[in-house]
Parts: structure tokens; C-alpha cells; sequence
């Protein structure tokens, strides 16, 4: 037998209305404004916010013998996803792709 997906669907379950269904889920929203977000104690920063003072210890590492860096993308590869070494430089394969 053919079914019309299309048709609006009547079963048992859709007699409950909108106001019931709001009133079983419970409002997880009310009263969440004044947590803090344990990720960010600080709060919420906001673009353009002044970083002048916060210093970032960052460990650069050199490329390894296994490793080039594409001239397309710039980004550190390892040798497996070479795809050729064209006139500037080498090329991965999801630059040549």
C-alpha cells in the first residue's frame, strides 16, 4: 500500500497542545543569568578587548625531518601527505586535490 508522506499525520499523541507540552518541560533558562561559566571565570570577553598585558608561554618546535610545510596552505604536514614539489615550493595533497 502507498503512503502520502505528504499528509498531515493524526495519531493520539498529537492531541496535547502547545500551552500542556510547556509546562511538563521545565525551563532551564530562568534563573542561569547571574552563573558564571566555569570554562571562562573571568567572563565573557568581548572582540576588540585590550590582551596588551596577558602573556601566552607558546613552545615553537622546528620542523621535523618527516614533516614539510605546503607553500599553498602554509601549514606544518607530515611527508605522507606530499603530493609533489612544484616550482615554489612542496605541495600536500589536499592542496592539489
Amino acid at each position: 500500500m502507498a503512503t502520502d508522506y505528504d499528509a498531515p499525520r493524526k495519531s493520539e499523541d498529537d492531541s496535547e497542545s502547545i500551552e500542556a507540552l510547556k509546562e511538563r518541560v521545565p525551563d532551564n533558562r530562568s534563573g542561569s543569568g547571574d552563573v558564571e561559566d566555569s570554562d571562562n571565570p573571568q567572563g565573557f570577553e568581548l572582540p576588540g578587548a585590550d590582551l596588551s598585558d596577558v602573556e601566552l608561554d607558546v613552545v615553537v618546535l622546528p620542523a621535523q625531518q618527516d614533516e614539510f610545510t605546503c607553500m599553498s596552505c602554509f601549514l606544518v604536514k607530515h611527508r605522507s601527505q606530499l603530493d609533489h614539489e612544484g616550482a615554489a615550493g612542496p605541495i600536500c595533497k589536499e592542496c592539489a586535490a
